[in-house]
């Protein structure tokens, strides 16, 4: 026979909360999930307006889809429920504001940084970037590959700001 475990032995023990930026287990609340994608827009809430935050799902996945304008562009976003993970994203920022939003001015490396910083588990190492100067004021384009998803963006050398960012999971 299997002998009993005495009361109190064998549980798990309570979860700490998570840390600081991280989701707890369970899934996560609208509220979170627009902090999220304003945080990785590098939008101050006080910014945006017509937010829609609506439920959704992807490949099965079930997510938020978040909507909001800001006086410098749309931003639309993708949250996993479960995690808290971004799993789309696309917006840009029109240009006539990249220097009224200020910023300071970059190499490819730190701009590669910058994307690296915007990606959990991603280093500059892992980000495709060049530089484009077709327009005028120049760029720097990109890609990287990482967990299934693809991240494709521009930077403005001056200020440092993405202003084109899209984020997709591969099929």
């Amino acid at each position: 026979s299997v002998p009993e475990t005495p009361a109190g032995q064998g549980q798990t023990p309570p979860v700490s909360p998570a840390p600081e930026g991280e989701v707890a287990a369970g899934e996560i609340s609208r509220e979170e999930a627009l902090a999220i994608a304003l945080a990785n827009a590098g939008v101050p809430e006080g910014d945006a307006y017509n937010v829609k935050t609506e439920t959704d799902s992807d490949n099965g996945v079930p997510l938020y889809d978040i909507e909001f304008e800001t006086d410098y562009g749309d931003y639309d976003f993708e949250v996993a429920m479960a995690d808290g993970r971004i799993v789309g994203a696309d917006y840009e920022v029109d240009e006539e504001w990249l220097d009224a939003l200020g910023g300071s001015p970059v190499t490819a490396e730190e701009a590669a940084s910058i994307v690296a910083g915007k990606i959990p588990g991603a280093s500059a190492a892992d980000v495709n970037i060049w530089e484009e100067s077709g327009d005028g004021r120049g760029r720097y384009e990109g890609e990287l590959f990482l967990d299934g998803m693809e991240y494709e963006f521009e930077i403005d050398p001056q200020t440092g700001r993405i202003f084109d960012w899209n984020a997709d999971l591969r099929d």
